[in-house]
């Protein structure tokens, strides 16, 4: 039968193992430029039927909390990218939706940042 010493070391040793390993795991987040539009949900839409679908309201449960671009859209719902045009389209002329462009969140260096 182990110590109690030797319990607490080994489980401090896979412990520090098993965190120093996460410092080495790549992050799920795809970091792209900003780029394009990125849509914040203003208000919850009145949505035809056929936009009534778990993918449409899981996207806009998404855009609720924080805005997003139509890239993530894609990536993470079953939305084909007709599917997706028509429903931002019809967001952007309801005015439920805020489209702001990324472009304007690039950062740019001056000369004195540089040197």
């Amino acid at each position: 039968m182990p110590s109690v010493y030797d319990t607490l070391y080994s489980w401090a040793r896979r412990t520090s193992t098993t965190f120093a390993e996460l410092c080495f795991v790549t992050s799920e987040r795809e970091e792209l430029p900003p780029t394009g539009l990125i849509y914040r949900l203003k208000h919850w839409p009145d949505l035809p039927h056929h936009h009534r679908t778990a993918d449409v309201f899981r996207a806009l449960s998404v855009m609720s909390n924080r805005p997003v671009n139509r890239h993530w859209i894609l990536a993470h719902s079953r939305m084909r990218e007709g599917q997706l045009d028509s429903l931002l389209g019809r967001l952007v002329r309801e005015g439920a939706v805020e489209a702001i462009d990324a472009a304007q969140f690039l950062k740019t260096t001056t000369p004195r940042e540089q040197g």
